[in-house]
């Protein structure tokens, strides 16, 4: 099904939840990390490469609409997937108006959830396909998607200034 290694985050509250659902993840072999919040989210966010973000909304610290406003406004592109107990018209519209890619009601099935993650990741490799995403520099190669320079991690900022420089040189 997957031909290269998928890293997603994972955000809940629900320590029971996000044990057994990561744990699910992984023998599907994708690469699990969890946060408790959105606000922990937020900073691995800042700091690591994922390909794929699972959120709650109903959280401390930081709910799922904070983040997925806060994600959209600097990682346009990275996907997200709503996994709440909220199901509310209104609060389904608003996650998919703050950027959402998928909406799933808990409870929810585990196999259908896996065919979503897989759906959104194709539209998504589909994407970056369609676009360059490394660019050699010098003596270094710059990944947009990984947000790397070299073997330096860029923050959002860095890597988006970085990014309009090399399209612009392009073209």
């Amino acid at each position: 099904m997957k031909t290269t290694q998928t890293t997603i985050l994972l955000v809940d509250d629900d320590a029971n939840l996000s044990t057994v659902l990561a744990d699910y993840l992984r023998s599907k072999n994708y690469i699990i990390e969890t946060a408790a919040n959105g606000k922990e989210a937020w900073e691995l966010i800042a700091i690591k490469h994922y390909d794929l973000i699972i959120s709650d909304i109903m959280m401390p610290k930081m709910n799922g609409f904070e983040l997925l406003k806060l994600i959209h406004s600097q990682h346009t592109e990275l996907p997200v997937i709503i996994l709440s107990a909220k199901t509310d018209r209104d609060d389904v519209i608003r996650a998919y108006e703050l950027g959402c890619d998928d909406y799933m009601t808990k409870p929810f099935s585990m196999d259908i959830l896996i065919c979503k993650i897989e759906a959104v990741l194709r539209r998504y490799r589909m994407h970056l396909e369609s676009e360059q995403t490394i660019w050699q520099l010098g003596n270094l190669v710059y990944d947009s998607v990984r947000q790397q320079l070299g073997t330096k991690h860029l923050s959002s900022r860095e890597n988006d200034l970085l990014k309009m420089l090399c399209i612009s040189m392009n073209n």
